[in-house]
């Protein structure tokens, strides 16, 4: 990798995962920047940059940590610092935040906000009813047909959702959720394909960048149980010119004359998690208020232009003057999960197997390089497992079907004991 010059910026990007280890190549690839840090970090990050051990949910340690760097940019990965005002403590010292203040992040925080954000503007998303305790829980069950889809109005980490075909579950977690949180939102299943959208937004504008595809259920064929993401590729092909269109027209452009009406703008990712019904129709499954895991790590590899200067426009509300310019290439990730994923992990494992591998491989047919999410050293060194999710293999190339070779190549060759991985990724458009 190339240093920039010694005039570039200081930027320090929050949090220690998959996103983190992307945002922290591509911040490193820019050349309006000089030096990266990330906090905490992991293996991968501290490859690149300097890791520095503050917890990404402490904000009064991040602040001083940014303020001691001088920082000229901080990047907020993931949505709990954001809830709890992170990006709102950096501005009041003046230090330019990628990352929505704490009231518009409450668009991940609260999936009531959401919902009722979106009736209020006829942004398309599912029917919902909200049950409490005094509510008929039969009573709501029998207004949808099955599936359910459950989702308690907490943060819970993408977890606190259920989607059952089985009533019995359904009556459970509505109850258990009512007890625990007060009351829990019923909705109605949307059939289709999914994709998300991520979309940089100030009050100057907005920059919908290439759709992407996860996959979120741990087996082959879609099945097993839900997990953070257990791999992506973009640009997915469901979202045609049509779709992005529509997409764009009835969901981006009124919520962003609603967010950038606000008395304070937003600034950062707002993520629309979108479902396609078969005539193209898109509708929210959700809103998250920053980069997805593991979307970034298919999406920032597709931007070519600088991407400190794209997200510094954006911290700054100036992204309407920013240009950004992308690749015409296809990128496709694949995580490697530790065993009992996504249950309860086995951790601090070595990793072996080709680790000059987990450099960069170039080649006429594209490119592949290691994700570090799940990654930390054990005393002596040696590169060891600490997450569910450990690492993912990203191919990037002309084709589809080239960056999905190159990403399973790339995995072929780490080995992590009673690990596993899904053999799929991309069969949709594949």
């Amino acid at each position: 990798m190339h240093f920039a010059n010694h005039m570039g910026r200081c930027v320090l990007v929050v949090g220690g995962g998959g996103r983190e280890h992307a945002l922290a190549i591509g911040l490193c690839e820019s050349d309006s920047v000089a030096e990266v840090h990330v906090a905490p970090g992991n293996a991968g990050t501290a490859l690149i940059a300097t890791n520095h051990p503050v917890s990404d949910g402490d904000v009064d340690a991040q602040v001083g940590l940014a303020k001691r760097l001088a920082a000229d940019l901080v990047v907020v990965g993931p949505e709990g610092p954001l809830v709890n005002g992170l990006a709102d403590a950096l501005r009041a010292e003046g230090i330019p935040c990628f990352g929505p203040h704490s009231e518009g992040a409450m668009l991940e925080g609260s999936k009531a906000l959401a919902k009722s954000t979106m009736q209020k503007l006829g942004v398309p998303t599912a029917e919902v009813i909200r049950l409490d305790s005094s509510s008929d829980l039969d009573e709501g069950l029998d207004n949808f047909t099955s599936p359910w889809v459950i989702k308690r109005d907490v943060l819970a980490g993408g977890k606190g959702v259920l989607v059952t075909e089985n009533r019995d579950e359904a009556r459970e977690f509505l109850s258990s959720s009512i007890d625990s949180d007060g009351f829990v939102l019923l909705e109605e299943f949307l059939a289709g394909e999914e994709a998300s959208m991520l979309v940089m937004m100030d009050e100057s504008g907005f920059l919908a960048l290439p759709c992407s595809q996860d996959h979120k259920r741990v087996g082959d064929g879609d099945t097993g149980l839900n997990t953070g993401g257990m791999g992506a590729y973009a640009p997915a092909p469901v979202a045609t010119e049509a779709v992005r269109a529509r997409a764009i027209r009835e969901i981006i452009e009124p919520m962003h004359q609603y967010l950038s009406a606000q008395s304070t703008p937003y600034r950062g990712c707002l993520y629309v998690g979108l479902m396609i019904d078969e005539n193209g129709a898109p509708s929210v499954v959700e809103f998250n208020v920053r980069f997805g895991d593991p979307e970034t790590q298919v999406t920032v590899p597709l931007i070519a232009s600088d991407l400190g200067e794209l997200l510094l426009a954006v911290a700054e509300g100036r992204l309407e003057s920013h240009n950004t310019t992308f690749h015409d290439a296809h990128a496709l990730t694949v995580v490697l999960a530790s065993q009992g994923y996504p249950g309860p992990p086995v951790k601090g494992l070595p990793i072996g197997g080709e680790l000059s591998a987990l450099g960069e491989t170039g080649s006429q047919q594209g490119w592949a390089f290691v994700h570090h999410a799940g990654t930390g050293e054990d005393e002596d060194g040696v590169l060891i497992s600490t997450g569910g999710r450990v690492l993912a293999a990203t191919g990037i190339a002309p084709s589809l079907l080239g960056a999905r070779d190159l990403a399973y190549q790339k995995l072929s060759a780490i080995s992590l004991e009673g690990s596993h991985f899904r053999k799929d990724i991309g069969h949709r458009a594949l």
